[in-house]
This record gives structure tokens, sequence and C-alpha cells, in this order.
């Protein structure tokens, strides 16, 4: 399929690997010239540089994007001039940047004026998963849109889940950050409470996770507390991004939120102390300002 991929990020870039492995065409563009160089050299003339976003789409049955949150999306697909206008009748666009799902909405009402089905898909793994083509697809679109484009998100995930309307992948992906968050802040606590109360982390992780207690994000998460590595998996300032769609979309609809609320909080403090390029393991680092206290394995 001859597809349109615009964002190669952190995520982006290896997501567009796992396309060209499954034989795809691609036509990319990412603002940073380095991204684009590693994929198309990658692609050994399955993947060409398009001179910008509305170029990428020239010719593409398919248009992706995997961009940081709804203005970027907006502008790249409906400003004069920008994608929409360079996309055939026709052809799809399948967003997988985690945006605002009142935006999903807006973006879809105006392609369809234009003949141009879409798919909102946001994904949930990291970069890890993205890496090795495992991500979570969170789906929300027509079933038949849906059916007929499956098969490129699982070229780049192992789970792809349609949730309902267009809107409702990214109303899904909201609720898996609110998960995601408050989870992780909830090991940091556990394990600080175990740390000054003179047990080991260490020994305290390797007795729950096989319980009810045990989680993905646990296992992913609490080893580089203890470890103090805080290079980005998922940045502090992107999941700050994501929760603030959470309380707007909360907001819209009336839903209570508080324990999204104080985690947002937490986040925020972070950035403010530079460390929004952090993991988001680094709610950690709250929890030792407090108390003076190191998570650490012994």
């Amino acid at each position: 399929m001859k597809i349109g991929f615009i964002g190669l990020g952190i995520m982006g870039r290896p997501m567009v690997k796992n396309l060209i492995k499954a034989g795809h065409e691609l036509r990319v563009y990412n603002r940073s010239s380095a991204s684009v160089e590693d994929v198309v050299k990658f692609g050994d003339g399955r993947a060409v540089a398009a001179s910008d976003a509305a170029d990428a789409a020239k010719g593409a049955e398919l248009v992706l994007t995997m961009l940081p949150n709804s203005p970027q999306v907006k502008s790249v697909m409906l400003e004069k001039d920008k994608v929409a206008d360079h996309m055939e009748k026709g052809s799809a666009f399948i967003d997988m940047s985690s945006i605002n799902p009142m935006a999903s909405r807006e973006i879809a009402e105006a392609l369809s004026k234009k003949g141009i089905e879409m798919l909102d898909a946001p994904v949930s793994g990291g970069e890890p998963k993205a890496i090795d083509g495992t991500l979570s697809f969170m789906v929300g679109g027509k079933q038949a849109v849906f059916d007929k484009f499956e098969p490129v998100l699982k070229a780049m995930g192992s789970s792809v889940i349609r949730c309902g309307d267009i809107g409702a992948g990214n109303v899904t992906k909201l609720c898996n950050q609110v998960i995601v968050a408050v989870n992780i802040a909830a090991v940091s606590e556990a394990l600080l409470l175990g740390k000054k109360a003179g047990v080991s982390p260490e020994a305290i992780y390797q007795a729950i996770r096989g319980g009810l207690a045990g989680s993905t994000v646990m296992d992913a998460k609490a080893p580089m507390m203890m470890d103090r590595n805080f290079n980005p998996g998922f940045r502090i300032d992107l999941h700050i991004k994501d929760l603030n769609n959470v309380m707007d979309a909360a907001r819209s609809v009336d839903a209570p939120v508080p324990l999204t609320a104080q985690v947002y909080e937490m986040m925020k403090i972070l950035h403010g102390d530079g460390r929004g390029q952090c993991d988001h393991s680094a709610l950690a680092l709250v929890y030792e300002k407090m108390s003076n206290t190191e998570i650490t394995r012994g």
C-alpha cells in the first residue's frame, strides 16, 4: 500500500520501519531531517523523503500521523494548502497521535466533506513496543474502514481493537493514561513507604509482582525507579499533555477524576523542576523530594 507518514519522533520512526518491513511504500515527513534520512536509508527504496507534510500525501491511499497533540494534527490536516487539500477522494487518514477526542471528531467531519475517511488510532506501549511492533492500538471509526486498514495497523502492533465510532480510540487512550499515571504513582508511594519502614524496595517488588498488585506498569517502571534510570520511554511532558486532555474530557462529560487530578499536579511539579523530558517513572522523584529518601533496590 502507498502510505504517507508524518511525524518521525521517538514513536513514529520505529513504526515506519515496521511498515517498511511489512512491504508498504512510504513517503515520509518530519521537521527533523535526521530521522527522515535514517528511515529512507533503512527503507532501501521503499521510503522516500517528502518535501513537506502535504507532499507526503501525494499519491497516498492512506495518510498516517504521529504528532504531539491536537493543535499539531489540526494544523497539519486542515489549514489551507495542508495535507487534506492534497489527499485524493476515497483515500483515508489515520491519526495515531494521542489527542482530544473532540478534535478527532472535528477533523473527521471536515475530511468527510472531501470524501476522505478517518480513524483515530492512538497507541500504548512506548518506544520499546514501537520498535518490536507490539503496540496496542485503540481505534475509533467506521467498521468498514477499520476492517480495510486493520492489516496496516497490525504491522505495527500486536493488539488492534475497534472501540467504537470516531473519537472512541482517543477516549480509550485517555482511560489508559489515567490507569498508567495513577499506577505509577501508587508504585512510587508503596516503594517509598517500604524504604522508610526499613524493607528493601527490591524485596517488596519481587514479593508482590506475582499477586493482585502486580501489573505491566509495575514490571516496567519499578526497576527503573530503583535503578535511578529515568531515560524516557514516555516523557513526563507528554503524559502531562494526555492528562490535560483527560481533564478537559472529564469536565465536558461531568466525570469525577480526583486521583488523576492529583497525579496531574505531581507531574506539573516535575515539569517545574526541569524533569519534563524524563520518563514518567520519575513520579518517584516527587515522593523522594517530600521524604528526603531515595527509592533504591537495597
